[in-house]
């Protein structure tokens, strides 16, 4: 059969018939919204790398996710920066460091919102980096054993999901075993476990003053020219007891996330991150194009690729247009 008998608009005439047929649904139940926690008392300071996004301290980030949770959103995930940092990111587990006060603050204001933690010590460190340095490079094992113990403070605090963000290989194992150990079996993980080596973390390295400070993270962030290997990751850290996997970025990896989603049968988290996020505001700003609209646009392209997840800084302001 051909045209006239086949006439695709028949099914585009009119917001009603669109919505009819529409096969891919984007929720604000799909959205983890992050936030930016740092030392101090009464801070919400503009980020001057992201627009509308903030810098809250433990007293003030309670309010903020008060107002995620009425949005109907189900989840934030946290990123620390603590006052004093050192070469091995010793703050990032201190019972009352800035993540672990934060999350109990949360919990006592909106006890049903699911608290998220990045788990990496790229915050917490004097050089940047996400692991261990010894010999002038990153120590795989003995940064495993650190960050079981950052994620296991944070389950101790009271989050609901850790989220190891670093690449080491085999952290997941390591976060497992600490969690199963001391009775936090019910703690899900969700790693970051295709993470690109990419341009687009800029703006977010300003916010969360994580820029290394000398090399960079090519050896343990993988390749962007890479596909396969993130198949491999990805199986990895399921066989290690992850229970969400995430690709990130979202947008130039959207093939990775397709793929993913055809070979795993696993919630699928992405991470639209601050470069992509920034792009569009700046676009928006110079009148290049309709914010709302490309926003949506672009939310819809993860979401149709295969995530279940989408972490997002638009997510405030994408739950209010889907909410009209």
């Amino acid at each position: 059969m051909a045209f006239p008998k086949i006439r695709m608009r028949r099914l585009r005439r009119t917001p009603a018939m669109r919505r009819l047929v529409r096969r891919t649904a984007l929720s604000v139940d799909d959205f983890v919204y992050p936030l930016f926690v740092r030392e101090g008392q009464g801070i919400r300071t503009p980020i001057k790398s992201m627009t509308d996004c903030f810098h809250f301290s433990p007293d003030t980030i309670a309010s903020e996710a008060a107002e995620v949770a009425a949005l109907g959103i189900p989840a934030v995930i946290l990123f620390g920066l603590p006052d004093k940092k050192d070469e091995k990111g010793s703050q990032a587990w201190a019972e009352a460091g800035v993540v672990q006060r934060s999350i109990s603050q949360i919990k006592k204001a909106v006890p049903d919102l699911l608290v998220v933690t990045d788990v990496c010590l790229c915050e917490y460190t004097d050089h940047g980096h996400c692991g261990v340095i010894k010999d002038g490079k990153v120590d795989n094992d003995a940064t495993c054993e650190l960050l079981a113990r950052m994620a296991l403070s944070h389950a101790q605090a009271g989050a609901d999901i850790v989220a190891p963000s670093d690449m080491m290989d085999g952290r997941v194992k390591y976060i497992r075993e600490a969690l199963e150990e001391n009775d936090f079996q019910d703690i899900a993980i969700m790693s970051y476990a295709a993470k690109y080596a990419s341009a687009f973390y800029g703006p977010f390295r300003d916010a969360a003053e994580s820029a290394p400070s000398f090399g960079d993270r090519k050896s343990y962030q993988m390749d962007p020219a890479e596909s396969d290997q993130a198949m491999a990751e990805i199986a990895l850290d399921i066989a290690e007891g992850a229970d969400i996997v995430m690709v990130k970025p979202a947008l130039p990896y959207l093939d990775i996330i397709c793929r993913a989603r055809r070979r795993f049968d696993c919630p699928i988290a992405a991470y639209n991150v601050s470069g992509e996020y920034m792009m569009l505001n700046a676009a928006a700003k110079a009148g290049l194009l309709d914010k709302d609209t490309a926003m949506l646009e672009m939310l819809y392209s993860i979401k149709r690729a295969g995530a279940d997840i989408i972490i997002t800084y638009f997510a405030k302001e994408a739950a209010k247009l889907i909410s009209k």
